[in-house]
């Protein structure tokens, strides 16, 4: 008999996980997501992914405001769930919540915890120049990400890797450990390790503010800050009054020469053709697009704005 399981998970990196569960069978008697939300200038209502696969499969789906109201332990307990699959949900489980099934509530965290615990664990990586972070399985507590430890496999940083192309390939690594992970520890063969508190980080909330662009930092952070805040909420600075986003660039060697934000011409042999002077370095720029524009290469750029070569970034 397929073991009943319940799923909560919301974005996109819930997506494969869920998938999992279902090719192997298991028996998933709901999937909880974040309520929807109104996006974009018009403000429609969107479903979120995992909101998306579980009507496409045919799933009930619950979207509570918070998991706290004596009717989602109710409600939660009419399901008899054997375990409960936790990935990127959103939400806080109450301690009845966490010991009401046989198999406790597995969070799919993508970090190499106790590293980058918290809301943002993908993008805090790249922030902090991570050349490795990985998916853990967690058996959850009432902490923050602070349960026991299951199973955790590592995946490597490339210096193209922005938080949307990282999240997607630690989603499919976390769908893989799951997947290996369940059948042992349904079984009773696996035996959690306590995480080392010493070795604990916490990631934060990433507001849209966060993106904007501090020209005294080095070219280095601004670059990590490009690709952590890719896509949301990507990175901007401020040219003739309008918002202007980065969307790619590289930390380049030497030192700039002028005013931090100033726009330069780089010389041979560089690999690129602009970039801006910082606190530290200069940021080659590859990718741009100024407000209401579309996104485009720096060359293509620089033709259409012949002011860009010498002005200042704010």
């Amino acid at each position: 008999m397929a073991t009943p399981v319940i799923f909560m998970g919301t974005p996109e990196f819930a997506v494969p996980i869920m998938e999992f569960l279902l090719r192997a069978q298991y028996q998933i008697v709901a999937v909880y997501t974040q309520p929807d939300r109104r996006v974009g200038r018009g403000q429609q209502i969107a479903f979120c992914a995992g909101k998306r696969l579980a009507l496409a499969r045919g799933l009930p789906v619950i979207q509570p405001e918070n998991m706290r109201q004596p009717k989602i332990l109710e409600q939660l307990a009419g399901f008899d769930p054997k375990l409960i699959v936790v990935a990127a949900f959103g939400h806080i489980l109450t301690p009845e919540i966490l010991t009401l099934p046989k198999f406790g509530c597995l969070n799919v965290h993508p970090s190499l915890l106790p590293r980058h615990r918290g809301p943002s664990p993908v993008a805090a990586a790249i922030l902090h120049g991570d050349e490795v972070t990985g998916v853990t399985i967690m058996l959850m507590d009432t902490g923050l990400d602070t349960g026991p430890i299951l199973a955790q496999r590592e995946v490597p940083i490339s210096v193209e890797d922005t938080t949307g192309s990282l999240t997607v390939k630690l989603a499919r690594v976390g769908a893989d450990l799951l997947m290996e992970t369940l059948p042992p520890w349904l079984q009773g063969k696996i035996k959690p390790q306590h995480q080392e508190e010493s070795q604990a980080t916490y990631s934060k909330i990433i507001n849209k503010q966060d993106g904007e662009i501090d020209w005294h930092l080095s070219a280095s952070e601004l670059w990590c800050r490009i690709r952590a805040f890719n896509p949301w909420p990507g990175c901007y600075t401020w040219w003739q009054g309008k918002r202007l986003k980065i969307t790619k660039a590289m930390p380049l060697t030497g030192s700039g020469d002028g005013e931090e934000g100033r726009v330069i011409t780089l010389p041979s042999p560089s690999p690129l053709t602009v970039g801006a002077n910082t606190g530290g370095g200069v940021l080659g720029l590859q990718r741009l697009q100024l407000e209401g524009k579309r996104e485009m290469s720096v060359d293509e750029f620089v033709r259409g704005h012949t002011g860009f070569i010498g002005g200042l970034l704010t």
